[in-house]
């Protein structure tokens, strides 16, 4: 440390350091590479894209997330931008592609402010005031109510987020699948409704069948076989027990010796052994269920208990699945034997079947009376083509769980977007200085949306979007571009609208990261020496560069 208490960046050979306007240049140019790759993913006439991973394996796919998840980059801007797109699909499920395209465009309008030498902070000041302006305009002026009661306009909004992906061809499929789902996994606490798709709607994708045979189950279901050949298939309203504990005698965690000094002393111990599982038996059967499921193993001497007692085993249950089994059916999952009563057994349920499907065997515990979990199950022709239909419904799920949480839309099509964009530059007359010039190019920057669905599906870019200026400037703000037709149409006829949640991300996510790329004006990367070159300790900054 020097005596001002700044710290001394020791640069050797191997360190790149890039300086101020060169580096923000950089930067928007790696952000605009990363929305060019995903571009032509926008809208209904998208392309897919084929990506071949490290091991072999082939992705085909339109998701924005799931491509560039695939891609691997060396420059550090562009792997921010990457991570925009997972950051998005988390938080609500959708708007992956659109929000890398914006954040692209938002970096590229800066740019010719930074060539005419304004200072980074002014952008970003006016980038943060029009994001502001942008949220408080859509959340009073552009949204629409919605009531959660009406299916019909829920399976409206949900069409319009899988009309752009493989399912669009199964839309009514797709929307009925992610509305049962998430109605039956919404459970209400303290006035506050809760959507876990994660953890109690499991997706289970299983090979061959026609892709009309998806559905969801009033229940769950189980990659897994009964344990003995003579226990029942099938059983109608089933007594289920769940446990978290092995039904077999105690094993060494590490390893145990045992000294035996009689000759008795062996049999005595097996003796011990076979009677400790015998009274987990009893324990069990006295509460005379009909099935049992189990987390650990169950030993050879416990099923023939359960056999002649007539109960139905299944053992090496995910712990996952078990949770799922226990909010379906009703049943606690104990972890004692001894500690079992008859409220923890789960009567839920109203049928276990054990099935073939393919090569292997499913059990599935259905007709439940108040599932508050579910398993998704996905047929079709190959892997590849459940794949996509499993990242499809998972951006369906998110988009009903979205409306359930917050029931508010707005348009699609770039409607909302030539809308914000017109109400921004209008806006900007008012603010002064320079800072009017930045702002009014974010509100440009919106269009990008609009263009890129024309675009796709081979429109008149020009005039399509002339006219669209036109439109809203008169206030008619439900005009948009249709993406089967590249036409100008009302959004509303057409029926494409979108969850509130979803843009409003899209938006915060994309200013914000053009924001943080504009700020940095300095790249210094260490790479790793050569054995033998300099100083190993001295410091060796931020990740690697282009």
């Amino acid at each position: 440390m020097m005596g001002s208490g700044q710290p001394i960046i020791v640069l050797n050979q191997n360190t790149k350091r890039e300086s101020g306007k060169k580096v923000q240049l950089q930067n928007i140019n790696a952000g605009k590479m990363i929305a060019d790759v995903i571009r032509t993913c926008l809208g209904p006439r998208s392309m897919l894209k084929m990506l071949m991973d490290p091991m072999g394996g082939i992705v085909m796919t339109n998701d924005g997330n799931a491509i560039l998840r695939e891609i691997t980059v060396q420059h550090p801007a562009a792997k921010h931008m990457i991570e925009i797109a997972r950051t998005q699909d988390e938080e609500v499920g959708d708007g992956t592609t659109s929000v890398v395209i914006l954040a692209g465009e938002m970096l590229a309008v800066a740019e010719q402010f930074l060539q005419h030498k304004m200072h980074p902070v002014i952008i970003i000041q006016a980038y943060r005031q029009a994001l502001e302006d942008a949220i408080n305009t859509l959340e009073d002026q552009l949204s629409i109510p919605i009531d959660l009661e009406c299916e019909e306009k829920m399976v409206d909004v949900i069409k319009s987020c899988i009309g752009t992906k493989f399912m669009g061809q199964y839309a009514d499929l797709a929307c009925a699948i992610a509305l049962k789902a998430v109605k039956t996994i919404t459970t209400e606490s303290d006035g506050r409704k809760e959507i876990d798709v994660k953890k109690w709607a499991r997706i289970e994708k299983i090979p061959g069948g026609t892709i009309e045979e998806c559905q969801v189950l009033s229940g769950i279901m189980v990659n897994k076989d009964v344990t003995h050949q003579k226990m029942k298939r099938r059983i109608e309203n089933p007594r289920i027990i769940l446990l978290d504990c092995p039904l077999e005698y105690k094993k060494g965690e590490s390893q145990t010796d045992v000294e035996l000094t009689a000759e008795t002393d062996f049999t005595k111990m097996l003796e011990m052994e076979e009677e400790h599982v015998k009274s987990m038996c009893a324990d069990l059967i006295a509460l005379s269920p009909d099935l049992i499921i189990t987390e650990k193993g169950v030993s050879d001497l416990a099923q023939h208990y359960l056999v002649k007692a007539g109960i139905t085993c299944l053992r090496r249950v995910k712990k996952s699945d078990n949770n799922r089994l226990s909010k379906a059916c009703g049943a606690v999952i104990v972890n004692r034997t001894e500690e079992l009563k008859e409220e923890d057994v789960g009567t839920g349920a109203g049928l276990f079947e054990v099935k073939k499907i393919g090569d292997e065997y499913f059990t599935f515990i259905t007709e439940c009376k108040d599932p508050k979990a579910c398993t998704i199950l996905l047929r079709g022709p190959s892997k590849d083509i459940l794949n996509e239909v499993e990242r499809n419904l998972h951006d369906a799920l998110g988009v009903a769980r979205n409306l359930v949480v917050e029931p508010k839309l707005v348009l699609g099509g770039g409607a909302v977007e030539m809308a914000l964009s017109h109400i921004l530059q209008e806006k900007a007359k008012s603010v002064s200085g320079v800072k009017q010039w930045p702002y009014s190019a974010l509100g440009q920057a919106l269009e990008v949306i609009p263009r890129t669905l024309a675009q796709n599906c081979g429109a008149n870019i020009i005039r399509l979007l002339t006219n669209l200026r036109a439109k809203h400037a008169n206030g008619e703000t439900f005009w948009g571009v249709d993406g089967e037709s590249g036409q100008m149409t009302d959004m509303r006829t057409i029926k494409i609208w979108e969850p509130l949640t979803v843009k409003l991300q899209v938006y915060k996510t994309a200013v914000e990261t053009a924001v943080l790329l504009l700020r940095i004006d300095d790249i210094v990367s260490g790479s790793k020496k050569n054995k033998g070159e300099g100083n190993p300790k001295e410091m060796q900054d931020a990740g690697p560069m282009d």
